[in-house]
C-alpha cells in the first residue's frame, strides 16, 4: 500500500540522508517533512536522488509568532466570551491561532505559499492546523486536560472577531452574538466551514502557481471534523487529504479505522486520494498488520505513518511484514 510519513528533520544531513534511504528502501512514496530552509534544500535534494516525494509540513492557523503577536494582535480569532486567543488561548498556551477571514492572514499566508512553493524540486505543500481551535476535544484527551465537553461552550467557541461578526451580519442580517443559539444556527457554522474551504482554496491556487501539489492534514471523518474543528474537508480543492485517524483519541479500537476511512472515501467520491494518518504511539508492534489491513479495507488509496520518530525497530519489522 503506499505510504508516507509525517517526520519532523533533523539538522544533522547525514542523519536525514540515511532516514529518507530508509523510506524509500521500504518503499515509501513521499514524506510531509517539517524543518528550516536549509534543512528543506537539503531533504529536496537528496528526494530528488531517491525518486521520494517531499511536501513542505506547513503549521497554517496556529500561530504564535512573537513578531505577529506583537504587530498584528488583531489577527488571532475571539471566543464568544470575547477573548483572543493571543491573550487567553484554550487548553494549552501555544494554542494561539490566526483567524482565516481576516485579510492580513490571508495576505500572509498567500506570501508563505509563494515562498515555500518557490523551491525546484519540492513537490508539494502539506496543510496542517487549517481549521478553527477545537469547539469539543476528541472524548479521548477530555482526562488528560480534566475537562468534560457536553456541548459547545462559549470559552471555545470561536471565531466572534469583528471581521468574523461584520462578513456574517452582511451576509445574513445579524451578528453572530445576538443569535438565540449561536451553537445550534446551521447558517453560523456553515460560515465557519466556508471559511476555512475558502482559504484552503486561495492558497491551493497559489501553491498550483507553482506546478507544486496541495495536500492537508485534517480530523478523521468528515462528521467529526466538521464537529470537532469546523473542517469540511471533503469540499476542499486539494490533490490529497491525509486524515488522522488516531482511533484511541475517539476512545475507538483499531477495527474503527476501516469505518473511518470509508466515511471520507464516501464522501469524497473519488474527488482526490485520502490517506488514513495512523497514530503509532498508540498502535502496538504486533498491531501493525491489522491496522493497514482495516486500512485497505477501508478502501483508502494509501496510508501516513505519524509519525517516523515513533516507530521502532519492532514496528517497522511487524509493518513490512504485512
Amino acid at each position: 500500500m503506499p505510504s508516507w510519513t509525517w517526520y519532523v528533520a533533523r539538522k544533522n544531513r547525514e542523519h536525514l540522508a540515511k532516514d529518507l534511504k530508509k523510506l524509500k528502501r521500504y518503499g515509501f512514496e513521499g514524506v510531509h517533512l517539517q524543518g528550516d530552509d536549509e534543512t528543506m534544500e537539503q531533504a529536496v535534494a537528496l528526494a530528488g536522488e531517491l525518486d521520494l516525494r517531499i511536501h513542505r509540513w506547513y503549521v497554517t492557523l496556529m500561530n504564535g509568532n512573537k513578531e505577529i503577536l506583537e504587530e498584528h494582535p488583531d489577527w488571532y480569532v475571539v471566543s464568544r466570551e470575547g477573548r483572543s486567543s493571543a491573550e487567553y488561548p484554550p487548553y494549552v498556551p501555544y494554542y494561539k491561532w490566526l483567524c482565516p477571514n481576516h485579510q492580513g492572514v490571508i495576505d500572509h499566508l498567500e506570501k508563505k505559499m509563494r515562498e515555500m512553493a518557490s523551491l525546484a524540486g519540492l513537490d508539494g505543500i502539506h496543510l496542517d492546523y487549517i481549521r478553527f481551535p477545537d469547539v469539543i476535544l476528541p472524548r479521548g484527551l477530555w482526562k488528560k486536560y480534566d475537562i468534560v465537553q457536553d456541548r459547545e461552550y462559549p470559552r471555545y467557541d470561536y471565531c466572534y472577531c469583528d471581521v468574523c461578526r461584520s462578513k456574517f451580519a452582511a451576509e445574513h442580517g445579524v451578528d453572530p452574538l445576538d443569535l438565540p443559539d449561536p451553537a445550534a444556527d446551521v447558517a453560523w457554522r456553515q460560515f465557519r466551514y466556508d471559511s476555512i474551504t475558502r482559504l484552503v482554496g486561495r492558497l491551493a491556487a497559489v501553491v498550483r502557481e507553482h506546478g507544486k501539489k496541495i495536500s492537508a492534514a485534517v480530523f478523521p471523518t468528515p462528521a467529526i471534523a466538521r464537529k470537532l474543528v469546523r473542517q469540511a474537508w471533503d469540499h476542499w480543492d486539494l490533490d490529497a487529504v491525509f486524515p488522522m485517524m488516531y482511533h484511541n483519541f475517539y476512545e475507538k479500537k483499531i477495527a474503527w479505522l476501516e469505518e473511518a476511512v470509508r466515511e471520507g472515501e464516501e464522501a469524497l467520491r473519488g474527488r482526490f486520494p485520502l490517506y488514513a494518518g495512523l497514530f503509532v504511539p498508540a498502535i502496538l508492534p504486533q498491531e501493525m498488520p491489522d491496522a493497514v489491513r482495516y486500512v485497505a479495507k477501508g478502501e483508502a488509496q494509501g496510508l501516513c505513518l505519524f509519525r517516523y520518530g515513533s516507530m521502532n525497530d519492532k514496528h517497522w519489522k511487524h509493518f513490512l511484514a504485512q
